[in-house]
């Protein structure tokens, strides 16, 4: 526990905002409305005796396939995405360079000899291959969304840095210049460079990096340029937010929604895929990009299960999606990739 990795819980005057934060009650922050973390017949024993059960399926059993852009000359004049795996993002807007929730190390863990080792051939990217970010936004702080490697790479690279509220207590152990740190409450809105928005939005999940849960907050954010709405989606259980975030704000050019990670034995902290879809239709979006797949195994259902039910039903609700390859743009209004690149890898 005494590993840098783990972070540091909110001291001082961080403490004492988040004291005063409408969502911090009885010591914690809390959903906005009652969140079991398991179904009502699941014990943590079963459930790990579960995870650690053989599954062949959870792991693909050949490289999964990725486009290798150079990060550092690739421009359009429209806005564009570029995946990496997982819930990592780089977006490109108004000539700003953003990234969300950048994971390049091998285990979202705190230490790289234990846990979930990313799939074969998602690893084509690191720390060094990025421009300089204008903004980094993180969603909350579990390994699979704050890595302290890549964070420690990244920092002299970064020169904003958006979280929920808390987490800019890890932040600021690991070296990042307070300076450069701005902590959002759910609805707080800033405008991060001229003519660019960023509002935290609720989510349904938790936080903690350490044994002790919701010292800091987790959040969904509203992304606005003059021409564009993004919604960056983080992890959430299905819930009326979505509704409410998508009558406030929408209709959306793209949403990024969590689709993976499952289990009924925790169905209130993370989407089944069908939910994903319909929090795509709530948000009113005009392209899902389902993320939370595709590179690490943090669930007991097989790896590109996600991504097929998501496609089957979207197609039924007439939902546009987008599935690029790690590595390959995505550029609104111009190139939308669509291909089913998981087929026929078992």
């Amino acid at each position: 526990m005494q590993q840098e990795s783990f972070g540091k819980l909110p001291q001082g005057a961080r403490k004492q905002k988040i004291e005063q934060s409408s969502n911090y009650k009885a010591g914690s922050f809390q959903n906005r409305i009652e969140t079991p973390m398991m179904a009502p017949d699941v014990s943590y024993f079963s459930m790990i005796r579960k995870f650690l059960s053989d599954k062949p399926e959870t792991y693909p059993h050949s490289k999964i396939p990725s486009v290798k852009t150079d990060l550092k000359t690739f421009s359009s004049e429209k806005p564009s995405i570029i995946w990496f795996g997982h819930s990592t993002y780089l977006i490109s807007i108004d000539n700003k360079k953003i990234l969300v929730d950048p994971v390049f190390s091998q285990r979202p863990s705190p230490v790289q000899y234990v846990g979930s080792k990313a799939f074969e051939g998602s690893m084509v990217y690191n720390a060094e291959d990025f421009p300089e970010i204008d903004l980094l936004i993180i969603s909350h702080d579990h390994y699979d969304h704050l890595d302290y490697n890549t964070i420690l790479k990244l920092n002299v690279t970064i020169k904003k840095f958006c979280v929920p509220i808390g987490v800019g207590e890890h932040l600021s152990k690991w070296g990042v210049d307070e300076s450069k740190i701005t902590e959002f409450d759910w609805w707080d809105s800033a405008e991060v460079f001229p003519g660019l928005q960023i509002t935290s939005t609720p989510a349904r999940h938790f936080s903690g990096r350490g044994l002790t849960r919701n010292k800091t907050l987790w959040s969904s954010y509203v992304l606005q340029s003059k021409e564009t709405k993004i919604f960056i989606g983080g992890d959430s259980g299905y819930d009326n937010a979505f509704k409410e975030i998508g009558d406030k704000f929408g209709p959306f050019n793209i949403a990024f929604l969590e689709c993976g990670q499952y289990d009924p034995q925790w169905p209130n902290i993370h989407m089944m895929p069908e939910e994903t879809v319909q929090a795509g239709v709530d948000l009113k979006t005009e392209i899902l990009m389902p993320v939370h797949w595709g590179k690490f195994v943090l669930a007991n259902h097989p790896w590109k299960e996600p991504i097929k039910r998501a496609k089957k039903h979207a197609a039924l609700l007439q939902i546009k999606v987008t599935t690029p390859r790690i590595g390959e743009p995505v550029i609104l209004g111009e190139e939308v990739p669509s291909t089913l690149w998981w087929e026929g890898i078992e």
